[in-house]
């Protein structure tokens, strides 16, 4: 069944065609025998004949071959848009994609609500703060996180679900045989484990620029809502907004500071329409959620340096480098430290690398 999937998804035609092949057929193997059969039409119209033409010239041995070892090789499996496996929410849309390649589980995209976090790639603590602290409200109430495991907002948007136990798809621009960024391995090898990771194009597929919004478009439409976090005006989160909203979907963005340039093409969905998003409350009525989830705060510290960071701090702001010259503790563990607070929602980062208490504690 595998060689005829992937010759399947190796067609030259339009995913729409190829969807309308399977509804029509059955499955991938039907399609192949209709392709074979001169004399089997299903209408014999001229758009008909002209799309057995193109799919009678089929993929080479080879090339469906090296696919088919591509995925074994690397763990990756394909589902096509006709298998209860393959999420609902993507058959609703446009442009539906008819063959899937992913690794982990995706079965969680086929029932309960998601979100999608999406902000820019050079962002600032301030955002990474707010990705991570919404992931976490998120997966405490039980709803997926979506993005597209860049660097960034993606990034400490999914490690912060992953964090929290919760739910979480990764959806790449390239093949999932390729990690990109590499900086994000250990991500990806522990998404694979705990949530899923797919993409639409082939095994081997370089991560191009007119890959990514192909990529957006699944983004939002896997997703109930789309929240933007931090985005300059050029950001390709602000795609991912406008797909959302011709997709039917609701968009929230985070409000930034008026004088940060990672925060303009945010402010300016505000400005144009977007809901604000502040806190899970804001998300209440479009995913109809009984109640905000509440945030537990309490109990003992992971270890004893998450303790001592804790007690230097207060509700005065007090910069990176007094912490450091206070607690004599190497800036690279630091930040992991101070990170890891914030997703317990001990502390808050401050734009300038200033940290405070958490009002809650």
């Amino acid at each position: 069944m595998l060689e005829k999937d992937v010759w399947f998804s190796l067609l030259k035609i339009s995913e729409s065609t190829k969807a309308a092949l399977l509804n029509k057929l059955g499955g991938t193997e039907e399609v192949w025998k209709y392709s074979r059969d001169s004399g089997w039409l299903l209408s014999g119209d001229r758009s008909e004949l002209k799309v057995k033409a193109k799919i009678s010239v089929s993929p080479g041995e080879k090339e469906i071959e090296a696919v088919s070892s591509a995925l074994l090789k690397n763990g990756i499996r394909l589902v096509c848009c006709n298998d209860p496996l393959f999420p609902a929410k993507l058959k609703q849309q446009a442009e539906c994609p008819a063959v899937l390649f992913y690794k982990g589980s995706p079965s969680e995209l086929g029932f309960g609500k998601t979100a999608a976090i999406v902000g820019s790639r050079n962002c600032t603590s301030y955002g990474r703060s707010a990705a991570a602290a919404i992931a976490r409200d998120l997966c405490r109430s039980g709803i997926g996180v979506v993005s597209g495991l860049a660097r960034g907002i993606d990034g400490a948007a999914h490690r912060s679900a992953l964090a929290n136990g919760g739910y979480t798809c990764g959806v790449l621009g390239c093949g999932l045989d390729i990690v990109y960024p590499r900086e994000n391995q250990s991500l990806y090898s522990e998404m694979f484990a705990k949530g899923c990771v797919l993409t639409e194009f082939l095994p081997g597929t370089r991560p191009a620029p007119y890959n990514f919004p192909k990529r957006n478009r699944l983004i939002s439409g896997l997703s109930d809502v789309v929240i933007v976090v931090e985005a300059g005006e050029k950001s390709g989160a602000l795609i991912t907004a406008a797909l959302a909203l011709e997709q039917n979907k609701s968009v929230f963005s985070v409000p930034g500071s008026i004088f940060s340039n990672m925060s303009s093409g945010a402010n300016r969905l505000i400005r144009d329409g977007a809901q604000i998003y502040t806190d899970l409350d804001d998300l209440r009525t479009c995913l109809s959620l009984d109640s905000a989830a509440p945030v537990d705060c309490a109990g003992a510290f992971a270890s004893e340096l998450h303790s001592r960071i804790f007690d230097v701090l207060s509700e005065k702001p007090m910069h990176i480098d007094e912490i450091i010259n206070i607690t004599h503790i190497d800036i690279k563990q630091l930040f992991e430290l101070l990170f890891e607070l914030q997703l317990d929602n001990r502390i808050l980062c401050l734009t300038g690398n200033y940290y405070i208490r958490a009002a809650n504690d």
